[in-house]
Order: C-alpha cells, then structure tokens, then sequence
C-alpha cells in the first residue's frame, strides 16, 4: 500500500478526533488541514445524531457529505441533499422497545428514539441529561416512546452505566435478531445501538468511496476507537484503531495510533500520509 494511493480520510468522531474536552485539540485540527492541503479529502463518520456532528464537520473543513448514526443518515450539508437515509423497521423499534421494558430491565436503562434528527426519551434521566449535555441536542421527554412511532426512527439507542449489562444485552439481542434484521453495536462501553441492517460505517464509507467519488477501497483511509468503526477499519485500504479503542479493535487495524487524550489521530495521520 502507497501512502500516495490515499485519496479519502474518514474519522470517527467521539474517541478518535474528540476526547474528554469533547473538541478536536489543534494538532489534531492542524494535521488535518495539512493533509487537505495535499489533496486528501476528509469525512466525518459518526454515531452521533446529524445536528450534533455538524460542528465537527465544519471544524475539520470537510466539504463532503457528513455519515451520521452509525451510517444511517447521510448528507450534504453544503446542498442540504439527503443521500441515504435508512431507519429501523417500526416492528424492530417496537419488539426492542418491550425487551428494553421488561421488569429486569426497565429501571436500569435509558432508551433514546432519534427521529427526523430529534432525540425523543421516556423520561430525563441522568445519564440522558450527560447525554444531551455532551452532544448539545435537548432531549424531548414523551413518557410512551411508542407514541413516537407514526415515523420509524434513524436509531434505537439504550443506555446504562451498567457496562457488563450492556455487554450482555448486546449478546443476547445478537443471538436473537440476524444481521439482516438489525444492525446492533456498541459506541462506546455505555451505548448500545441498533440500526437498520443496511446501516453501517463501512457500507457508508463504501457508498461514499465508490458512489460519489469513485474511488476504491484502497484509496480509503479510516480511523476509529469502538465496535461501531470495525466495519469501516475493515473495509479501509489503511485501517487505524486508536491506543483507546478495545482490543478486538485493535486487532482488526492495520496500524494502532496513540490514544485521543495523546492525539493520535494527528500522529497516525502524520505517520501515514503526510
């Protein structure tokens, strides 16, 4: 692999190029700019909601569409065009809404619903407030998230401090639904994510790659720190884990870069592009 074959850079968001400061420190902001001014582009994948990654994108001067919810929801927001938006089937939300529901459960877990970029909840707990504090977006409080579901909602997210309950869930969710019915991931330790199957961030890294700007994959480099990139680092011509990412991460990664709180999006992009 050539450094020189990379035309396309992609970045997760939370993890990667932002940290605990929850902004992108200014080598990283400065390494980035560099590698733009050699003619690589740069995207933003990330699970966060659309409005919540906006700043990001606009941060890194990135002037093609954004990848928000794990892949679900892809736009320009230069021409406001919606290229791909896939949302859970509302039988999906339903079935996980009773599972979320159920007595063992429902007082341990916060369930979000992101319709049409908004963020609708039972009620504000506080880890939602933490979450809503973190991503910038209020969240709007309906007592039965089932009264939300006229639209079919871009993702299912439930939340715990509860690391090893989110674990679990995830594996028994897996074990229940194939990944031709729900695409089911974790963020980060707290976060467990459903999406439609056809949502994902390396089906949107490829849609992007090959779709919009012709490329292939080993003009793609992409970096990330959870679960929810392994798709994208293994689709990657040069796939970067960062220092801060688990293990199984790691492992699928081409080159594992320093961790954020070091910068080592700005180190990883330094030693492999520039």
């Amino acid at each position: 692999m050539q450094q020189s074959d990379i035309q396309l850079l992609v970045l997760d968001i939370d993890g990667t190029i932002a940290g605990k400061s929850n902004d992108i420190r200014e080598p990283v902001i400065r390494t980035i700019h560099r590698v733009q001014k050699q003619g690589i582009q740069v995207a933003i994948a990330t699970g966060r909601m659309y409005r919540s990654a906006l700043r990001f994108h606009e941060a890194v001067g990135s002037t093609l569409p954004l990848i928000a919810y794990q892949g679900a929801w892809i736009q320009d927001p230069k021409t406001q065009t919606l290229h791909k938006h896939w949302a859970v089937p509302k039988t999906m939300a339903l079935a996980l809404l009773d599972y979320f529901e159920t007595p063992e459960l429902r007082s341990l877990l916060s369930v979000h619903f992101y319709i049409d970029d908004q963020l609708y909840v039972r009620e504000i707990t506080p880890e939602t407030k933490a979450y809503f504090e973190r991503s910038g977006i209020p969240a709007i409080a309906v007592g039965d998230l089932r009264s939300t579901l006229a639209t079919e909602p871009t993702k299912v997210l439930a939340l715990s401090d509860d690391t090893d309950l989110i674990g679990s869930m995830l594996g028994s969710l897996q074990k229940q639904y194939t990944p031709a019915e729900l695409y089911l991931t974790k963020s980060v330790a707290t976060f467990f994510e459903a999406t439609h199957p056809a949502a994902n961030k390396g089906l949107a890294v490829k849609y992007l790659a090959e779709e919009v700007l012709g490329l292939k994959p080993e003009n793609v480099m992409t970096m990330g720190d959870n679960f929810n990139d392994l798709e994208m680092i293994q689709y990657a011509g040069i796939g970067v884990a960062m220092g801060n990412a688990p293990e199984e991460v790691q492992q699928q990664a081409q080159w594992v870069a320093p961790t954020v709180e070091q910068d080592g999006a700005a180190a990883a992009i330094a030693e492999l592009l520039l």
